[in-house]
């Protein structure tokens, strides 16, 4: 969303969910069975691992579900707490968005569904308090495994000053605010200074803007981590700088999150470079002509012509700045361990009214320099391999952060064929699905399609009876039973209803303060709970 390394979902990136997109897949599923179609090799139950509990997991486990008769899951999460991004990435003030939690607990109330929280796969957890188990014993015990842990990796500058203090990844800051216990204690310094850069222009990037002007009293209500409310409330940032190298055209932010930053009530946004836009934009294909009708609007809150001083105590302002490359974090001559400014190059694009266009440098050699104390980096996430993949030789493409497959999430590998030609051949019973298949794109509804495209491949190779699973020599396997049997001596595992008596817990503080829920923020309390 977007998390430990190989188990959780992480509310990298991506974090809005399109729920009118959503309802109508779900309204055909049923209250009290999933299972919907005959398909079984010899009588033997298909048993399927899915490792990862966000939205791709809980999607590929429902379909196979419906797809498969008597199909048991069993899913691995690293945390005691399921969901993923829609816990750790959706922004707290888009509530409406969770509500896709309440299909995936239908889910979970199968008797042939089973949750392992607190457990991670193929590496030491990232918790003390979690426990581990190799891929290998997986494998071992599953006809087919499913890997869906989403994206833990963030997408570097590599420029000079990226390590200093003040300079933040967007993914920490979200999962800073969304009470991920991995960034509880990132504690980002919001009293430097009165101006804030963000380095791309996704949604993402819109989302930590609006986290950044949004009055504090609203935020109170939401499900915000109490940590992030303390630190807002002193926050002394008044404008917000949302920076891209390209222009509105190519811009990869949507509608729906420009309308929210444009909204807030009494905070300014700067208009655009109107030279970026085409002249006739009601020529232009519907969707990129209601959202640069929209920029082109007067801002519902002008900004003040005033001096910045007087500015910075009355107002709050944004803006969108185009055409500008980073190059360097600036220190402060101060204190060099300390941002104080950010600098650019100014660049220019192949064509300013293609939305594919690139940009490109230009002779203009002066930079640009924006003074900033505090900055993020919002340029996308990446996966990352399990430390056995390479062992086991499943491949792992580095440079697209996604496990090789056939874009329906079978797993691929390439073979020497018998007349020593290379082929692509794949792993039997291993898939994919979400952002470790298809790369840290998309929204919600994108995710749930991904994941049943990768769903619907499985069932038709267990249907088809000569397509190879794991174990696949007429012996059942023992799913978590038989993985538990080799030895998880002193591991604390959480299953769904020892998340329930969580999620009571948290619901109980956050109806004591006013509000749905308040999070906790460290697996220790989370485990606490179930005494």
């Amino acid at each position: 969303m977007f998390f430990i390394r190989c188990t959780k979902s992480r509310p990298w990136a991506n974090s809005h969910l399109k729920l009118a997109s959503i309802r109508p897949f779900f309204r055909a599923l049923p209250s009290r069975t999933l299972s919907t179609a005959q398909s079984t090799r010899d009588g033997r139950p298909f048993r399927l691992a899915v490792i990862g509990s966000g939205p791709a997991g809980f999607y590929t486990a429902y379909r196979a579900m419906t797809r498969i008769q008597n199909a048991r899951v069993d899913m691995y999460e690293a945390l005691p707490v399921p969901y993923g991004l829609v816990r750790f990435g959706v922004a707290p003030d888009h509530p409406e968005v969770k509500n896709c939690q309440e299909k995936f607990e239908e889910v979970a109330s199968s008797p042939n569904f089973t949750f392992i929280g607190n457990v991670s796969i193929g590496t030491k957890s990232d918790h003390p308090d979690g426990g581990t188990i190799p891929l290998a014993s997986i494998l071992r015990h599953y006809h087919a495994v499913v890997f869906s842990y989403g994206a833990a990796k963030d997408r570097t500058l590599g420029i000079p000053g990226e390590h200093v203090k003040g300079v933040y990844s967007a993914r920490q800051f979200v999962g800073w605010y969304n009470g991920l216990p991995e960034h509880a204690n990132l504690a980002p310094d919001l009293t430097r200074g009165d101006e804030a850069v963000i380095i791309g222009q996704g949604n993402v990037a819109l989302d930590v803007a609006r986290m950044l002007l949004e009055d504090v009293d609203v935020l109170r209500k939401s499900d915000i981590a109490e940590h992030a409310i303390e630190t807002l409330s002193k926050s002394k940032v008044r404008r917000v700088h949302i920076v891209g190298r390209r222009g509105p055209m190519q811009a990869a932010f949507t509608i729906k999150e420009i309308r929210e930053l444009l909204r807030l009530p009494s905070v300014a946004f700067h208009p655009i470079d109107t030279s970026l836009v085409p002249q006739d934009i009601k020529s232009l294909p519907r969707a990129p002509r209601r959202l640069m009708d929209i920029l082109l609007q007067d801002s519902p809150t002008p900004p003040t012509h005033c001096s910045p001083p007087t500015q910075t105590k009355q107002q709050k302002s944004w803006s969108l700045d185009f055409l500008l490359s980073p190059t360097a974090f600036l220190p402060s001559p101060a204190d060099p361990a300390r941002l104080a400014a950010t600098k650019f190059t100014r660049t220019t694009l192949s064509d300013p009214f293609d939305p594919a266009a690139y940009a490109l440098p230009t002779t203009d050699a002066d930079p640009h320099t924006i003074p900033s104390a505090l900055a993020f980096r919002s340029v996308g996430y990446q996966s990352t391999p399990l430390p056995e993949f390479a062992p086991l030789g499943i491949p792992f493409s580095d440079r697209h952060g996604v496990i090789s497959n056939d874009g329906r999430g079978r797993v691929q590998h390439e073979e020497r064929a018998a007349d020593a030609s290379m082929r692509i051949g794949r792993f039997p019973g291993l898939y994919c699905a979400g952002w470790v298949k298809r790369g840290p794109t998309g929204v919600i509804a994108s995710t749930m399609q991904d994941a049943f495209s990768t769903a619907d491949a499985m069932a038709e190779d267990w249907a088809d009876g000569r397509v190879a699973f794991l174990n696949d020599k007429g012996r059942d396997v023992g799913g978590w039973d038989g993985v538990k049997g080799e030895g998880m001596s002193g591991v604390r595992v959480v299953d769904w209803e020892g998340w329930r008596r969580i999620d009571r817990a948290e619901r109980e503080r956050g109806a004591r303060v006013g509000k749905e829920r308040e999070k906790f923020t460290r697996t220790g309390d989370m485990l606490a709970v179930l005494g």
